[in-house]
């Protein structure tokens, strides 16, 4: 799994692949608890064993985001929804520098999901 994890940040070509390498490094940093798997071919992050967040990059644009798996909790104006059910997603434009505070805010507000219970873990 490690070896398929590597592969999808080597596979992507600059910027997605140093804006992707960046928002890695934030998920990760964010709690010990954090871990980082491969799911449906994407980059998955949990919370104590718990889908979180994933990586991806969008079809028609080719930009990178973020995906929340309990995005209806969250609220914020740069989430999109789209035709999803339950996700949400924040798009990143690779050209332009990170913006922290926002992607800050959004990960510890949906880690607070967990951390406080209201999405179940076990």
């Amino acid at each position: 799994m490690h070896e398929v994890l590597e592969q999808f940040y080597l596979n992507q070509s600059e910027p997605n692949k140093s804006c992707f390498m960046a928002l890695r490094s934030i998920i990760l940093d964010l709690d010990k608890d954090v871990t980082e798997t491969v799911k449906y071919g994407m980059p998955c992050f949990c919370y104590q064993k718990k889908m979180f967040c994933y990586l991806w990059t969008d079809k028609k644009t080719s930009l990178p985001y973020l995906l929340f798996v309990e995005g209806n909790f969250l609220h914020h104006p740069k989430l999109e929804k789209g035709t999803r059910s339950r996700m949400k997603t924040f798009t990143v434009d690779p050209k332009e520098d990170l913006p922290l505070q926002t992607i800050h805010l959004l990960l510890t507000d949906a880690l607070a999901l967990y951390k406080s219970g209201k999405i179940k873990i076990k």
